[in-house]
């Protein structure tokens, strides 16, 4: 992110057009913090780090109305969302981040509040687990959108691609309450406020991930777009097929409370549901889990003229996997 100097503060100016790019990339730098890793932060072509291990690295993007809705969510909220999805993939592979960039493109419209809340939310997640925001860039967009990159690093990376029939699978974090929050607010409620929260905010099992590789994990995902879906990755990636057991899966009582008030059963948002960012992986037969992962079910060899894929206690599950962004 390059910064220009010149001081911001005392504008009054209300949106990002008055304020101008420069000015509004000068005054997000200031609002950044900095970590021991950073040897180069915002304002020069590109930030330094340093990195032991191997180098891990993700990016996502959150478009308006397709992966947040400003009338649903605080800037501040969608600013920790966009920095959790990011750190939640990095968990994913057993690692931890290290710095963040940020990408946004901005309608000139937007007031300046918005984005100074935004930013306070991507570093108040960042500051939760030790993460840096090292630069990043803005331009205009009839369409709000945000760009972020995460930056790690990983002893052992765990990928999608290891399983082994006889595999135990389980998950670390809450599955279905984000789900459950997106159904509720659809309908125009706002309640339950644990669903709803959950949806507007993540809380991803920070630190499970390097735990779960520590315990000798073959394989994990983190869960974005649903669990069948996200563990269909798994499945498909290693050869396998993967096998749930409905009575093993935990549900969180207000799943149980949103799924009665529209007719669904709660297990529906567990297994589809998606933004929980929970942790699903698979651990050799004799491993054991680490405090905070559940077991919920088996990886079984794809029988002879099958395929990979995901089951729901032995049977194929009726109805959409979870969430497809193209659909």
């Amino acid at each position: 992110m390059n910064s220009t100097g010149g001081g911001t503060g005392d504008l009054t100016v209300e949106t990002v057009s008055e304020l101008g790019e420069f000015a509004l990339v000068d005054r997000i730098a200031r609002a950044l913090s900095s970590t021991e890793v950073v040897v180069v932060g915002p304002g020069d072509d590109a930030a330094e780090i340093t990195v032991d291990g191997n180098l891990i690295v993700s990016t996502d993007l959150l478009v308006d109305q397709r992966h947040f809705r400003r009338d649903w969510s605080t800037a501040h909220e969608v600013g920790r969302k966009a920095a959790a999805s990011n750190l939640s993939d990095l968990n994913a592979m057993g690692g931890w981040a290290t710095a963040l960039t940020i990408g946004l493109a901005v309608p000139g419209d937007l007031p300046v509040a918005w984005v100074d809340e935004l930013v306070r939310g991507i570093v108040e997640e960042c500051d939760a687990v030790g993460v840096a925001v090292v630069g990043g860039d803005v331009t205009a967009s009839d369409v709000l959108t945000i760009a972020v990159t995460a930056l790690g690093e990983a002893p052992r990376t765990v990928r999608r691609s290891d399983a082994e029939a006889g595999d135990q699978v389980a998950v670390a974090g809450v599955l279905g309450l984000a789900g459950a929050g997106f159904a509720a607010l659809s309908r125009g409620f706002r309640s339950p406020r644990a669903a709803v929260e959950a949806h507007r905010v993540p809380n991803p099992p920070y630190g499970a991930g390097e735990e779960a590789a520590d315990a000798g994990a073959t394989a994990m995902i983190d869960v974005s777009d649903g669990l069948l879906g996200d563990l269909g990755h798994i499945a498909r990636a290693s050869g396998v097929q993967i096998d749930l057991s409905s009575d093993l899966v935990p549900i969180e009582p207000a799943v149980i409370t949103v799924a009665e008030a529209l007719g669904r059963h709660p297990v529906s948002f567990v297994l589809t549901g998606g933004d929980d960012y929970a942790l699903a992986a698979t651990f050799p037969p004799d491993a054991t889990l680490p405090e905070g992962w559940d077991r919920i079910g088996t990886v079984v060899a794809v029988p002879e003229g099958d395929q990979p894929r995901v089951t729901v206690d032995g049977e194929p599950w009726d109805g959409a996997p979870g969430h497809e962004h193209f659909r």
